[in-house]
């Protein structure tokens, strides 16, 4: 996926810290972090015989410190000039059980992507205890549908979305804003074969209309796609008094 500026603005982080490193070999790679009220935590790794801690996992104790929360955005960088580098394994794992919905930025040969980090670690082992706060992203054009109680479902391709309570977030919003929320039912359908009544149209929406939607913003998902309508609630209190 492109870059929205608030995810890019994490990689410059990255780069900047890793470039102001020099030359001590103990401190060779940097990395930020952003939070969901948009803070940006930074730190280095150890290098150490005895196994010293990746930047990536540094600036997991970092953000816990100052108290973050679930982070939606994680990049690293090399000293030296090398730039925007991959997570290792171990952190990937890391990754997958305490923020398993944080996009991980990587480089292509195109420029730096980010990627969900299941994406990196796919048929992996899922730590059961991990406990982790659980994410879902929206388009910040929704807010105000969703804070007002208009928008109850989003249909997803490719997105592994639990059912339980959850923090909705908003893609690139200045703001930073978030509602408190329940993922209350995941049903998984086949695009081509998806009714209105799965899909709970709005009135004035086709399906033609809804199909079309889908494609612009999930370019490569197969006419013949599994896809889950996804139902939510806000927790009480969470919705905005009134919305115009």
């Amino acid at each position: 996926m492109d870059l929205f500026n608030t995810e890019r603005r994490v990689v410059e982080t990255a780069e900047a810290l890793a470039g102001r490193l020099g030359d001590d070999p103990h401190h060779t790679v940097a990395a930020a972090a952003m939070d969901t009220a948009g803070r940006i935590h930074t730190a280095v790794n150890v290098y150490h015989f005895t196994g010293g801690p990746c930047a990536e996992l540094a600036v997991l104790a970092a953000a816990a410190t100052a108290d973050a929360g679930p982070l939606i955005t994680i990049a690293a960088a090399g000293d030296r000039g090398r730039g925007l580098i991959p997570p290792c394994g171990r952190c990937r794992q890391v990754l997958l059980d305490l923020h398993p919905d944080v996009l991980v930025a990587v480089p292509t040969p195109t420029g730096p992507q980010v990627r969900p980090i299941r994406a990196l670690l796919p048929d992996t082992y899922f730590f059961p205890d991990a406990d982790a706060r659980r994410l879902v992203r929206f388009n910040k054009r929704h807010y105000d549908a969703i804070a007002s109680g208009r928008k109850t479902v989003t249909i997803r391709y490719d997105d592994p979305i639990a059912v339980g309570a959850a923090l909705f977030v908003f893609e690139d919003d200045a703001e930073h804003r978030t509602l408190e929320g329940t993922v209350t039912g995941v049903e998984p359908h086949r695009l081509d074969r998806l009714t209105p009544e799965h899909a709970r149209l709005q009135p004035g929406t086709t399906m033609t209309e809804l199909r079309e939607s889908l494609m612009s913003y999930y370019p490569e998902m197969p006419p013949t796609a599994e896809i889950h309508v996804v139902t939510f609630s806000l927790d009480p209190g969470a919705a905005l008094p009134s919305v115009t």
